[in-house]
């Protein structure tokens, strides 16, 4: 990783923050990168003690929620199936969380880890033998570049989904999601940014979490595929897509 004359990074996901540490580049998480103490890219969510600060997301309380969530769409849930990139070790605690999350609902996991754009094929082919109740997706790069494709199947195959995050998921004709608000945290990444520009060292600028989190729900994506969603369910949301 190259950062001559950089004062700076922005940056979203595991992978790259890691690399941003092995570099020693002043960094500012916005989005996606797990747990930052688990992962040890930092000593603490209080003192970073590094060259990164920026914006956490809460693994434990989010999968709960979002499991619940689901179960609330879908009451009838024995199985989810579970999509995520096996490489990104932020996103495979993230997966192992939800995990555990599904079965203290009394739900059974269907396991999809991906690595590459092919192995899509496979998970495809997995859901096809044993259909799963409701898929979700945890983001990262690779499963966000290739999320139109699930989203895909899911509408084809009436079942319901649940993605992190409306942008670009839900936007994009995925049925639903459960996240942080993402303008408030590169409003507030952007602001960690100002004060690491004006002299502030990364190591002594606390985690920040999310003040807000949203329901969104794609009802034009349920007409078309036939997906039913309990009105209760639907009343929740903090926004509806028609």
């Amino acid at each position: 990783m190259k950062a001559d004359q950089v004062d700076v990074i922005v940056v979203g996901g595991y992978p790259t923050v890691l690399a941003c540490k092995v570099a020693n580049v002043p960094t500012v998480v916005f989005i996606g990168a797990g747990d930052p103490v688990a992962t040890h890219l930092i000593d603490s969510l209080a003192h970073p003690g590094g060259n990164i600060t920026g914006i956490s997301d809460n693994a434990a309380s989010l999968a709960t929620k979002r499991l619940a969530l689901i179960k609330q769409a879908v009451p009838k849930m024995q199985r989810v199936a579970m999509l995520w990139n096996r490489d990104d070790l932020g996103m495979s605690m993230r997966y192992d969380t939800s995990s555990d999350a599904a079965r203290s609902l009394g739900v059974a996991v269907q396991a999809l880890g991906v690595r590459a754009p092919d192995d899509f094929n496979g998970v495809f082919e997995a859901m096809d033998h044993d259909r799963p109740d409701a898929i979700f997706m945890v983001a990262d790069a690779l499963t966000t570049l290739n999320r139109k494709r699930v989203i895909d199947y899911a509408g084809a195959h009436h079942i319901p989904a649940l993605y992190e995050y409306d942008v670009p998921n839900v936007h994009d004709g995925g049925l639903m999601s459960y996240g942080p608000d993402l303008q408030e945290s590169m409003e507030r990444a952007a602001e960690l940014t100002a004060r690491i520009l004006g002299g502030a060292r990364p190591a002594d600028l606390p985690f920040e979490e999310p003040n807000h989190y949203k329901l969104v729900i794609n009802l034009k994506t349920a007409k078309a595929t036939g997906i039913e969603l309990p009105a209760n369910f639907v009343a929740l949301a903090d926004e509806v897509i028609e």
